[in-house]
């Protein structure tokens, strides 16, 4: 049996438990998060987009230093876009504020109807070394 480890960024264990189910789940050096979205600590959302997408990203941030890396440590990416034609661009500009140096992780973009009154969701694999017992 795989051994899963799950992995809460500060404060936020509350709304993890209300909905059910893991923000992350390491198991080994992999790290597997759930689609990040701009909520607040409520579970509400940011009403502005770029505030919305930087939320997402803090969010995540969270969470990977709760496991002991960062963004850099990230794989692979995927994104839900609710309407991409019309807001891709603008979101990839404010995603680029925390995109790191190359090289960059693969991503994939997916477009979808509807996100629960969110407009952007990410989630991630990334790949972080266990910490080593004392």
């Amino acid at each position: 049996m795989t051994i899963r480890e799950v992995v809460f960024p500060p404060g936020r264990q509350a709304l993890y438990q209300k909905n059910r189910y893991s923000p992350a789940v390491r198991c080994g050096d992999l790290l597997f998060v759930s689609g990040q979205v701009g909520s607040r600590e409520d579970g509400s959302p940011e009403p502005e987009l770029d505030a919305q997408v930087r939320r997402a990203f803090d969010n995540l941030n969270a969470i990977l230093a709760a496991a002991g890396g960062s963004f850099g440590d990230v794989i692979d990416v995927t994104v839900f876009i609710v309407d991409p034609e019309a807001r891709f661009e603008r979101i990839w500009s404010v995603a680029q504020e925390y995109w790191g140096e190359a090289p960059y992780p693969t991503v994939t973009a997916v477009g979808v109807t509807w996100l629960y009154g969110f407009q952007f969701e990410i989630k991630v694999v990334a790949k972080i070394p266990a910490p080593v017992p004392a």
